[in-house]
């Protein structure tokens, strides 16, 4: 593990999360050559192919050990339609072994997917933001463009009546449909027996991909194109909060043409883009801590080991033409760490710093017992594998899942949010009270670029003390404090400085704005309650 990051804080736990989860993702990476240009990818745990979806996730893990944050991304913009459609994913490999042998370069869209091309913006962000490539970034900007009036104009795409982004009836945002008997096995296309609907997560991800696009054309200062971005991305999440919320949580799959699935208590399934929905900013806070409750009441109802649900209740066994999609398997209602991830970050973003803390300890334990993560366990905890899931490989090492974790480990807990590029502009929320934590030396970086950002973090009954550690930053800080305790007093550099106490939930925290260079000293002085 490169000195660039680490994490210390005495409680072993949380401590070997990040050597642990990097360990996992640097056996996760394809190196491919097409077209003579070397690319690097992550795949996908249960596929030798660079999907999109599962590479633009991992991102938020790799980025902190690796250097190549680019070629993968802009292969798919080289490889984009010129309808603006983009591939799902990219392999070199033989995929129906022992019947194919052939080694072709293959590219794959899988019709029923409506997620993809968010996906595609999401990825260009992540590795703009890593590297701070402005060159780069504004050169693949009129991919991302296309890409996005792609999904706004395609009739597959785009219901042009409640003007939201429409799919074929999947498992949330899994790549095939229910085809009511009509196909044989797995329905990946688009036909005339088509179930038609509107699915949250999707929604939230062109939200998010919209909100992006403005924070890219407002940093290049191109502000008419960002006010676009601006209202489109809110119309959006104001149509789907309306069509889509159901007063606890997001509904699974809103249909627009009429199809009942015998067996299937649609109004109660959660499905698992509902706390990444939190994540991209849709949900408000009383809809996310509505959400996060569900959960929590769902794992105890289900007697389920966690409440990772894929979605709850399942769907019955073998409706979507497999028989190995039986109740409680793969995205069939099968406990995937990549939804505990997003849960626990939504919790610690929301006032369930607790529950985001014994989320990330309880896949800490789970990883410690093999050294192996899956990208899905049975509700009893039993690991996939490859003869109990509908694909062809089930690595220990999931990528997916795991840098989920990351993201709400580091986020988070830790709580170093990047909010510009390199850490130019950070969001500074760390939250060690809550994982009984008093003393923590933390460094990030990103390989590729050399940014990085730390800080040293002391905890008494009468301050918190934080050295806080970077090149250059402008420092959004909201600092939670020890449940006895509120601010009296908080300084920067021995100057005070205005602060206020917020409230979420029963936590409550500190904030302020600062400026950061080199080393900056803050203490916050403390009163009992």
């Amino acid at each position: 593990m490169s000195e660039l990051n680490f994490i210390r804080t005495g409680r072993q736990e949380i401590d070997q999360l990040l050597p642990t989860i990097a360990s996992f993702l640097k056996q996760d990476y394809l190196d491919v050559v097409i077209d003579s240009q070397k690319i690097r990818g992550y795949r996908s745990p249960d596929a030798k192919s660079i999907w999109i979806r599962d590479h633009s996730d991992m991102m938020r893990g790799f980025r902190y050990f690796e250097t190549d944050m680019t070629s993968a991304v802009q292969h798919f913009a080289d490889t984009q339609a010129r309808s603006g459609r983009i591939f799902d994913y990219v392999t070199i490999f033989p995929e129906k072994l022992p019947s194919e042998r052939e080694n072709w370069t293959k590219y794959v869209r899988v019709p029923v997917e409506a997620d993809v091309e968010y996906r595609f913006v999401k990825a260009a962000y992540l590795a703009w933001q890593t590297t701070g490539d402005d060159e780069w970034i504004r050169h693949l900007l009129p991919s991302m463009d296309r890409a996005l009036n792609y999904i706004r104009s395609h009739p597959w795409r785009w219901d042009s009546i409640h003007q939201l982004v429409k799919r074929a009836y999947t498992i949330d945002s899994w790549d095939f449909a229910y085809s009511g008997g009509t196909h044989d096995w797995l329905q990946f296309q688009i036909d005339e027996n088509t179930f038609w609907g509107l699915m949250h997560g999707d929604n939230s991800g062109y939200y998010q991909a919209f909100r992006i696009m403005e924070t890219l054309y407002r940093r290049f200062a191109d502000n008419e194109r960002a006010d676009y971005w601006r209202v489109e991305a809110e119309g959006l999440k104001e149509r789907m909060n309306r069509i889509c919320w159901n007063g606890r949580f997001y509904t699974h799959f809103v249909k627009l043409n009429p199809v009942t699935i015998p067996g299937v208590d649609e109004a109660a399934q959660l499905s698992f883009s509902n706390p990444i929905d939190i994540n991209r900013g849709v949900a408000n806070h009383e809809m996310a801590v509505s959400i996060l409750r569900e959960y929590q009441a769902r794992k105890k109802q289900s007697g389920a080991f966690t409440d990772w649900f894929s979605i709850d209740p399942a769907f019955p066994d073998g409706v979507f033409g497999d028989e190995l999609l039986k109740a409680g398997a793969y995205c069939n209602g099968g406990i995937m760490p990549l939804v505990g991830g997003e849960l626990a970050r939504a919790g610690f973003e929301h006032g369930f710093e607790t529950y985001g803390v014994e989320t990330l300890l309880q896949y800490s334990r789970l990883v410690a017992e093999k050294n192996e993560t899956f990208l899905w366990y049975f509700p009893d905890g039993t690991a996939s594998s490859i003869e109990t899931s509908t694909s062809p490989d089930a690595t220990p090492t999931d990528g997916w899942g795991s840098s989920s974790m990351l993201y709400a480990l580091m986020e988070g807990l830790v709580g170093i949010e990047d909010r510009g590029k390199k850490f130019d502009r950070v969001r500074f929320a760390p939250r060690w009270p809550a994982a009984n934590v008093n003393n923590a030396v933390i460094q990030i970086g990103y390989p590729s670029s050399g940014a990085k950002i730390g800080y040293d973090y002391r905890q008494s009954d009468l301050c918190i003390e934080i050295d806080l550690k970077t090149a250059k930053t402008a420092a959004e800080c909201h600092i939670l404090l020890p449940a006895d305790r509120r601010a009296e007093r908080v300084s920067v550099s021995g100057e005070t400085v205005d602060f206020k106490t917020t409230r979420i939930e029963q936590s409550h925290y500190v904030d302020f704005i600062c400026s950061v260079s080199k080393t900056t000293r803050i203490v916050i002085d403390l009163s009992s309650c």
